[in-house]
């Protein structure tokens, strides 16, 4: 066909130059032909969904330039520029001899599947590639030592990916952004010099040691999560000293004073004992905290401790403190909630921490503390405020969390509407239901089948200094009260079921995330009052504003000076909705509502051409 289309056109003063291009004809069409037949191997050998339509084997070639999902040609139309399958239900490990053979593809997105297993050398070697996102899969293998020279973004965060770094990472020169956060990365952070890079988060992994010079200028939010990092933007080095091996020399000095000190606590005792010291003439210490409030000295207890016995119990955490200093540590409250009071602790050294002090615990010490492990094993997660360490005493269930110094989602959407309110856009309203989103996945995911939040609300949901949102109280509903008596407000985010039978679910957490969304949408509180003595919940105010064809009034006025922004919104709420719905198994998965929210807005990295 086209040897007819060029001989039809072309007379016999262009026979040599027509004569070239048919010699090279063949090949431009093979090289597409090449492309077509690597994307039809990879679709054929992993599982995917039904949206994902591409032609067969014996369609034009050409056509994927023009009809096949998420694929981008040259502006010639001869060979394979962009790939992008975000969410389309990816599953299996990526095959060898497959996306490697595209040879010219520059971006590569097959970000929010289910991907397994490594990537493919063939891939890492594809010198053209510039654009590499494989963030939110299943990746669970070793992190590559090699990555293609010229690329320029590598996104492979919220994996499974392990092991160390490489030094080698020095040789990716044009690197701009570096996104591997939420893995299960060790070793030490290299120490290079790059020149083109503006955008690294290295955060919840499990690095350590000081973080080299370069990396010093990034902020705090690139590296947090990593309990044993230390050194700029986070803390000294010297509050997280390093394991050095000793000489024999103090090794033989250690254990002489060792055994010095054993002997003279064995001398002071059998003197006291000798003594016979009357028990009534010693005085217990008593806790003091700065005075501000009958309510703050509540929270490290109302009444005494027996700290001789008990002691706080710490998860992994970069925190050094112990129960004596929590209790000499200033309070203040921070809000209550049905599972207890929260208070903002300083300790003597600046530490801030947040203290829960829980209320109506039903649960054993022992029971309590196989709970405590189960949330323990939730692990890292950019969006779930991490539990660092916990209490337990016949008077006393205590918690420490990190502290939050922007405060709740609740304070954003219904604190202070006066003149100095900050505006609450909507690029940092999807940002933050994207981030809640997947911390609940997470939580669902990690805590398997019968493991649930319970109690998600804008309250338990705090904001960082990068407005990232983080979800606070997960686990707890199992050691409380069966079931727990919520406030007036808290009942609103409750499901159907929930109100009826206090069963939790997976599918009740999906509501209360609903009711979330719609309230980040409207700004209006999970229950409303639409006329006097009339109470309603939120997705039936929703609903009968949208039936009467007025969506526009449903969304917060703050939202509407934004413009171009509408279209998102509704797709939105109509996620929330669906979250809402009365039958639990009608309502859509976490893992699919994270795959729903980050459909609509997408990296921009993504959508702009790579240089060259």
């Amino acid at each position: 066909m086209c040897m007819k289309l060029v001989m039809k056109h072309c007379s016999s003063q262009l026979l040599l130059p027509v004569l070239v291009i048919l010699f090279l004809l063949p090949l431009v069409c093979a090289d597409l032909n090449s492309d077509r037949k690597a994307l039809l191997k990879f679709a054929t050998a992993v599982t995917h969904s039904p949206k994902l339509k591409w032609g067969n084997a014996t369609g034009n070639a050409t056509s994927i330039c023009t009809s096949w999902q998420g694929i981008t040609c040259t502006s010639d139309g001869t060979r394979v520029f962009m790939v992008r399958l975000p969410a389309v239900g990816l599953t299996g490990s990526i095959p060898s001899n497959t996306l490697g053979l595209l040879d010219a593809m520059r971006v590569l997105s097959l970000r929010s599947n289910h991907l397994n297993g490594s990537i493919p050398s063939d891939i890492l070697s594809l010198p053209s590639l510039r654009s590499l996102f494989l963030q939110h899969n299943n990746f669970n293998r070793d992190l590559p030592a090699v990555f293609p020279p010229r690329l320029q973004i590598l996104d492979l965060s919220f994996n499974s990916f392990s092991g160390n770094i490489a030094p080698s990472i020095k040789n990716m020169t044009r690197l701009v952004g570096l996104y591997l956060q939420n893995n299960a990365l060790s070793g030490p952070i290299p120490d290079v010099n790059f020149t083109t890079l503006k955008h690294v988060n290295l955060s919840y992994n499990y690095l350590k040691g000081p973080i080299p010079s370069y990396f010093q200028t990034f902020p705090n939010s690139s590296f947090t999560g990593n309990p044993f990092l230390c050194g700029l933007p986070l803390k000294s080095c010297e509050l997280h000293p390093t394991k050095k091996k000793l000489p024999l020399w103090a090794i033989i000095a250690i254990a002489i004073l060792g055994t010095v000190v054993v002997l003279v606590l064995v001398v002071i005792f059998v003197y006291n004992c000798l003594r016979k010291v009357d028990p009534s003439r010693v005085q217990k210490r008593k806790p003091s905290i700065a005075k501000q409030g009958e309510e703050a000295r509540e929270a490290v207890g109302s009444g005494p401790m027996d700290n001789d016995k008990k002691k706080l119990v710490f998860f992994e955490s970069s925190y050094k403190f112990d129960l004596d200093d929590l209790l000499r540590a200033s309070a203040e409250v921070l809000g209550k909630g049905s599972f207890g009071i929260a208070y903002k602790a300083v300790l003597e050294d600046s530490t801030t921490v947040v203290v829960k002090r829980l209320k109506d615990v039903a649960a054993s010490q022992k029971e309590f503390e196989q709970q405590m492990e189960l949330i323990k094993r939730i692990g890292h997660h950019q969006n779930v405020a991490p539990l660092h360490a916990f209490y337990y005493s016949t008077d006393e269930k205590l918690l420490v969390y990190d502290y939050y110094p922007a405060g709740s989602l609740m304070n954003l959407l219904h604190g202070n509407s006066g003149a100095g309110r900050i505006p609450f856009d909507w690029d940092t309203r999807i940002k933050m239901a994207q981030g809640i989103a997947r911390g609940i996945a997470h939580i669902h995911f990690k805590g398997g089948s019968r493991f649930t939040h319970g109690n998600i609300k804008s309250s338990n949901v705090l904001i960082d200094q990068d407005m990232e949102a983080c979800i606070i109280d997960t686990g707890l509903l199992p050691v409380m009260h069966t079931p727990p008596t919520p406030s007036f407000l808290s009942a609103g985010y409750r499901a159907p079921e929930v109100l009826e039978s206090g069963k939790h679910t997976h599918k009740t957490d999906v509501y209360s995330f609903g009711i979330l969304l719609l309230e980040m949408l409207t700004g209006k509180q999970p229950i409303q009052s639409p006329s006097r003595g009339d109470m309603v919940d939120l997705p039936r105010w929703v609903q009968s504003v949208v039936r009467e064809d007025w969506t526009a009034e449903v969304f917060d006025m703050e939202l509407m000076r934004f413009h171009n922004v509408e279209d998102e919104m509704v797709q939105v709420l109509q996620i929330g909705l669906a979250c809402t719905v009365p039958d639990p198994d009608s309502r859509p998965t976490m893992y699919e509502v994270v795959t729903k929210l980050n459909q609509i807005q997408v990296y921009d990295l993504e959508t702009v051409s790579p240089t060259y």
